[in-house]
């Protein structure tokens, strides 16, 4: 099964990939999306278990890279540039490791390639806690997720993935059951494969903890020409919470590259 895409000006040179982060989708890019079109062609995807895609039991890195490549074979595109936020931006650092001639350039949004202790309990709780059969609107979602969630903004990510089936019925659009059961597997480490040799930018909030000096040794020896700028006054939502510098920074560094490449 292929990955559920859109694309934006087609044929405009090497296209840019853009992938998201854990319970998000492609809808949450579109602003961005809309900026980086005016220069590049941008493919926009929804990772397995998430958004329109489709949904199974596992989702190691090394499959959601696979399916990455799938689309773009389908698509019949042999290069690409690939952003990635958080679990998006692992699954960029498995394709630089396993398929580095498809590869012309990494952006990696606040995410380390390192073992991470679990930290969405309260997330999990929120989600769990919310009752499909018995949900009577959106604002009664956000009520409960709130009442696990400290952080709002959180909250109003999340509730963006509620949506009414074809019955009716309310229902998230990620897979809950199986982004719980694979959560060991995708709080792992990336590793395996051939350091990328290739060109990396490597985007921190400055505010946010995923990246931390102790994880220089981790991205030197999978991405050893990796680029740290370090985004202050934001966290772990970089690009939602300075949406102009994130779009600048990435436009500037892909288009310093040789050619474009």
């Amino acid at each position: 099964m292929l990955l559920n895409y859109q694309e934006f000006n087609v044929g405009k040179g090497i296209p840019l990939v853009v992938i998201h982060g854990l319970f998000g989708a492609s809808d949450n890019w579109r602003s961005h999306i809309l900026r980086w079109s005016e220069e590049l062609h941008i493919i926009s995807l929804d990772l397995r278990n998430h958004g329109r895609s489709f949904h199974a039991e596992t989702m190691s890195y090394q499959m959601m890279a696979d399916d990455v490549v799938a689309l773009l074979k389908h698509l019949n595109i042999s290069q690409a540039h690939f952003l990635g936020h958080s679990m998006g931006g692992k699954v960029v650092m498995q394709l630089g490791l396993h398929y580095a001639d498809m590869v012309s350039s990494l952006v990696i949004a606040d995410i380390a390639p390192i073992q991470y202790a679990p930290r969405h309990d309260d997330i999990f709780a929120g989600l769990k806690a919310v009752d499909m059969d018995s949900l009577q609107s959106r604002k009664q979602g956000l009520e409960i997720l709130a009442s696990y969630i400290d952080d709002a903004r959180i909250c109003q990510f999340l509730i963006k993935s509620l949506y009414r089936n074809e019955v009716g019925d309310f229902a998230w659009r990620f897979n809950l059951d199986a982004v719980i059961n694979e959560y060991l597997v995708i709080s792992s480490a990336i590793k395996g494969g051939t350091p990328y040799l290739g060109p990396v930018l490597v985007l921190k909030g400055g505010a946010s903890s995923y990246i931390l000096p102790e994880h220089r040794q981790a991205f030197g020896q999978i991405l050893p020409n990796a680029e740290l700028k370090v985004m202050s006054n934001c966290g772990h939502w970089l690009h939602a919470e300075k949406p102009d510098l994130f779009v600048r920074l990435v436009s500037r560094f892909i288009n310093s590259l040789p050619l474009g490449d």
